[in-house]
């Protein structure tokens, strides 16, 4: 019983910031500086209605969901081989290229912050969706190849030898057969490369000035002439889970798969 007790503390304890943020949202901002209410006690949706209505918080949106959905395809298609690789076939430097990978997910995006500046500056690229997504590509990448291979060893290598010789071809093999058995590898990795790409802060900051800011910019930028409008903000920060909340309810069957069997 101690254990649930822990158990339901935690979820408690993790679901506090969340729902004061969402009683924030509801609130007006003179309830927010005034005084400390658990519930608001001036209801409203003006929060709501201001960023739905307004063309600056729709393009960070907008904006976010196209990075992080190009983040994920460049990742995915280009993680697959490689992982592939890596699981099936064994090379001089295989395991030191292997470790190399992880260590550019460790390195603080700061690090390369402004070498992609001057980088994509000389590519026109800055302020683009181009920019920011293979920026990410950098981080996501490595993660992606080391979720992927560890589904992928996980799969006998007899089934691909007996495949080719029932006569399949390789991408026949890789399509019909192989992919079907990853599935939910694939799905963990675009869950975290999705992820990962939307709450990044310092390289979107970085890379882009206004017609391609996502929305993590845009919270860090809202500030007007009165000050922190904090009803808009926590509004914004509500709909901002909007997007992480579909994707986990969506694949929620094939996450649950993929994390007790992958390396997760």
């Amino acid at each position: 019983m101690k254990k649930q007790y822990y158990l339901i503390l935690f979820l408690v304890l993790l679901m506090v910031p969340i729902y004061w943020m969402l009683n924030m949202s509801f609130k007006p901002n003179s309830e927010i500086l005034q005084q400390l209410t658990f519930y608001p006690h001036e209801f409203t949706l003006k929060n709501y209605q201001e960023i739905l209505s307004s063309e600056f918080w729709r393009s960070g949106y907008i904006n976010s969901i196209s990075m992080a959905l190009m983040n994920v395809t460049f990742v995915t298609i280009t993680a697959l081989p490689a992982a592939y690789a890596f699981s099936r076939w064994n090379f001089r430097g295989d395991k030191h290229l292997f470790f190399w990978f992880l260590t550019n997910r460790m390195a603080p995006p700061a690090a390369f912050m402004v070498p992609f500046f001057i980088l994509y500056s000389n590519f026109n690229l800055i302020d683009t969706y181009w920019a920011v997504a293979l920026a990410h590509c950098l981080f996501n990448l490595p993660l992606a190849i080391w979720i992927l291979e560890g589904f992928m060893s996980g799969i006998p290598k007899e089934i691909d030898e007996m495949a080719f010789l029932d006569g399949h071809s390789f991408p026949s093999f890789v399509w019909n057969i192989f992919l079907p058995l990853i599935t939910p590898g694939i799905a963990v990795t675009a869950f975290f490369t999705f992820m990962f790409s939307w709450v990044e802060l310092l390289l979107a900051r970085t890379l882009t000035n206004e017609a391609a800011q996502p929305i993590t910019v845009t919270l860090t930028r809202s500030l007007g002439a009165g000050g922190w409008d904090w009803g808009v903000l926590a509004a914004a920060g509500v709909l901002a889970m909007v997007p992480g909340a579909i994707i986990v309810y969506l694949v929620r069957d094939l996450l649950a798969t993929g994390f007790s069997m992958g390396r997760v």
